[in-house]
């Protein structure tokens, strides 16, 4: 839903197009062009982790660049501090690497979106119970397809983003398993890397979660 002000929300972006783009390692200088990049290729659901150099400045300019229609967000969160920096520039997602109840709820708190990272059905279910909007199924690639089809079974629709080592082919078996989205890293995005690479990578991944079978099929994969 959108709210009253006509600012997107989480579950809408999340409609739009269910895929994370994390920014690890962005500079500000960068954040502009890449930023329309994403959004023109689709993307409303952007991330900035933490450890990137000069993060809320540049998570602060991306705000402003992009507008009411696009969720931006800080990963790496590990504290209620950086909550409060995320807020005071315009952030309204938190994305952690681990499913710490405490800042889940001090996140809600303070209005944010939250999708934190978990491992185990335990930290999902208290992620949940906490308040989650999502779950950031991470590392993805030390989790087996089966584990996430069997998650999916218990949690009802719940949005599960696998996230660590995705590529635009192995979409297509996590969506079978049950995965609704995705977080995409290093994949999507390296640092330094021009707007065109950026682009590219983009729309790679958007036709893999629109158009699974025919980009599955252009890669050249064969069916079991």
């Amino acid at each position: 839903m959108t709210r009253d002000d006509g600012v997107i929300d989480f579950g809408q972006a999340s409609a739009a197009l269910p895929l994370v783009a994390i920014l690890r390692g962005i500079t500000p200088a960068e954040i502009d062009e890449t930023g329309d990049t994403l959004v023109e290729a689709g993307f409303r659901l952007i991330e900035v982790p933490l450890t990137s150099p000069n993060a809320f400045v540049s998570i602060a300019r991306l705000v402003k660049r992009v507008g009411p229609d696009v969720v931006v967000g800080a990963g790496t969160v590990r504290t209620v501090d950086q909550l409060q920096h995320l807020v005071d520039c315009g952030g309204r997602l938190m994305v952690t690497p681990h499913g710490d109840v405490a800042l889940i709820r001090a996140a809600k708190a303070l209005g944010l979106f939250t999708l934190p990272g978990v491992a185990t059905p335990t930290e999902g279910f208290a992620a949940i119970d906490a308040g989650a909007d999502g779950l950031k199924i991470f590392p993805a690639d030390t989790l087996a397809t089966s584990t996430l089809r069997a998650w999916r079974t218990v949690m009802g629709d719940t949005l599960l983003c696998p996230t660590g080592g995705i590529t635009p082919l192995a979409m297509r078996e996590y969506v079978a398993a049950g995965a609704s989205g995705f977080g995409l890293g290093s994949a999507l995005y390296a640092p330094g890397a021009s707007p065109a690479a950026t682009r590219q990578s983009a729309d790679a991944f958007v036709a893999a979660w629109r158009r699974p079978d025919e980009e599955y099929a252009r890669s050249g994969a064969v069916e079991a």
